[in-house]
């Protein structure tokens, strides 16, 4: 692993509850747009890459796949072998898959390349896995990701904190841009064939309470952001967080956040 990936393990070490209980929801929305771009049908044998707590893995299920899924975090493995009981559920790391070539119709990853420290590497070894003409799908975050982590950023920066000095940052030769232009060029690279690559944008509600307990848990790099530092800032940052919740609020008091990201896919 690079020093990139070690840190993002770091990051998720014991956060699935978490996870599940807050940014899980938000990652969600976008599970039916992936599962069309890999073709997910009945029959369809689909590997969710980074599965987290299940959630397309549980999609494609209902859409009748045979679901193979993998995740580096064994906390998110236990709650979706919970969560997905038909599913086969394996520990991995990208770009590190434990298949033969060709072993899937459909390879698939949710909001997973922006946590891996070889991106090209990871959807290359996403298109190994695949056979011939079967279909790879992936989502990342782009920039701005959203209102919702406008909201915490604005709260850390209003409480006068600052965000850790080890925050893991990905080698500059493997970066690109997170654009469509860049996300396509990137699977391009990695040996797709036939890619596009769209911008998703949605709303996402949810509580105050629920929000600010995703980032209070460390929960992503915005939440080391939060969780990270000393009681007392927590309590600024927090109290910062409450007077910035109406400017996002709709009129029931829940959260409206608007967010983005890029969905691209392609043939192997």
């Amino acid at each position: 692993m690079t020093d990139f990936d070690e840190a993002e393990r770091r990051i998720w070490a014991g956060r699935a509850a978490a996870f599940r209980d807050s940014f899980a929801k938000l990652c969600a929305h976008t599970a039916p747009a992936l599962l069309d771009a890999a073709g997910a049908g009945p029959g369809t044998r689909l590997l969710d890459v980074g599965t987290g707590i299940g959630t397309v893995a549980a999609a494609a299920s209902a859409r009748g796949a045979q679901v193979t899924a993998v995740d580096a975090e064994p906390g998110m493995i236990e709650l979706a072998r919970h969560n997905v009981p038909g599913a086969e559920f394996h520990q991995a790391v990208l770009p590190d898959l434990p298949f033969a070539p060709g072993s899937f119709d459909a390879v698939v990853a949710n909001f997973v390349v922006n946590h891996v420290g070889r991106p090209a590497a990871a959807v290359a070894a996403m298109r190994a896995a695949t056979r011939p003409g079967g279909r790879v799908a992936a989502t990342i975050w782009c920039a701005p990701a959203g209102a919702g982590h406008e909201l915490l950023d604005r709260a850390v920066e209003a409480a006068g904190a600052r965000r850790p000095a080890d925050s893991p940052r990905l080698d500059e030769a493997e970066e690109f841009p997170r654009t469509e232009e860049g996300f396509a060029a990137l699977c391009v690279a990695a040996g797709l064939a036939d890619v596009s690559c769209e911008p998703v944008t949605w709303d996402h509600v949810a509580s105050p309470e629920e929000w600010w307990s995703g980032a209070a848990a460390g929960v992503g790099l915005i939440g080391q952001a939060v969780s990270r530092q000393d009681p007392e800032t927590v309590v600024r940052i927090k109290a910062a967080y409450d007077e910035l919740v109406p400017h996002y609020a709709g009129p029931d008091g829940r959260l409206v956040l608007r967010y983005h990201a890029l969905l691209a896919h392609g043939r192997a």
